[in-house]
């Protein structure tokens, strides 16, 4: 059975890892989110220029290291000598960009693990296909869940991949809402990822009857999440893991 039908509905995803308190997508991260009893962490993933799936979220290193550059345009051994943890205290310094079988293979049946496939600059790469290998020579497909805003990543997935669990990522603003509807409930018709704006005590009760479970996204106040939690939500994806949890344990 997937793990992700043996969790406790709602489901605590750490977004980047817990990346409230460590490095956005480091195993420092990852692996913080693991202690902290976090039963799923979320990442992104994009292909290097040398063809390795590795785990960061924008086209370039600016943001998140020490360096400077897009990813599709160096190689792996030239993106991990830049720092990733440059931006938190020096506990972090020496973080690197990690590749996606580094951390599958640490965290293999021991979390859940959401991949979203970030090839929005370059839709039609292979990045699909590389990671569909990975999952399959690694055999975890029962603790992976796929998720993209594009369509067609999925689509590809689900092909190399048929027992795939698959979700389509929904972002804010008026042009997602034919997505978000029954319209394209085929694309992803046992999960979706909706940004935390769309969701309401109606949305939910129509998405269950429909069959399919809707983690929210991106959870940080208190507030919200009691509300979400209150109305049946199945899974948040969080920044803040550790407040997540505590305020779980209220609710049980």
């Amino acid at each position: 059975m997937h793990l992700i039908e043996q969790l406790t509905s709602p489901i605590i995803f750490a977004h980047r890892g817990a990346s409230r308190y460590a490095p956005e997508n480091t195993l420092a991260a990852f692996r913080l989110a693991h202690s902290l009893g976090a039963p799923a962490f979320e990442l992104d993933t994009m292909l290097t220029g040398d063809g390795i799936p590795v785990v960061i979220h924008d086209d370039t290193l600016d943001r998140t290291t020490d360096g400077h550059g897009k990813v599709s345009g160096m190689t792996l051994a030239q993106i991990q000598q830049y720092d990733a943890g440059k931006r938190f205290p020096d506990d972090f310094s020496g973080e690197r960009i990690p590749t996606l079988e580094t951390v599958l293979d640490e965290f293999r049946g021991k979390i859940l693990v959401n991949v979203e496939l970030k090839n929005y600059s370059t839709p039609f790469d292979a990045l699909p296909n590389r990671v569909a290998e990975l999952v399959g020579k690694m055999k975890n497909l029962d603790s992976v869940i796929f998720s993209s805003f594009q369509p067609l990543n999925l689509l590809r997935i689900k092909k190399l991949l048929p027992a795939a669990k698959i979700a389509l990522l929904i972002d804010e603003g008026i042009g997602w809402r034919i997505f978000a509807s029954p319209v394209f409930a085929c694309l992803s018709p046992k999960f979706i990822h909706p940004h935390k704006k769309y969701i309401s005590k109606n949305y939910l009760k129509s998405e269950h009857e429909r069959g399919r479970r809707v983690n929210a996204w991106t959870v940080n106040e208190i507030a919200e999440a009691e509300l979400l939690f209150t109305w049946g939500i199945d899974g948040v994806i969080t920044d803040d893991p550790k407040a997540m949890l505590e305020l779980l344990a209220h609710f049980h």
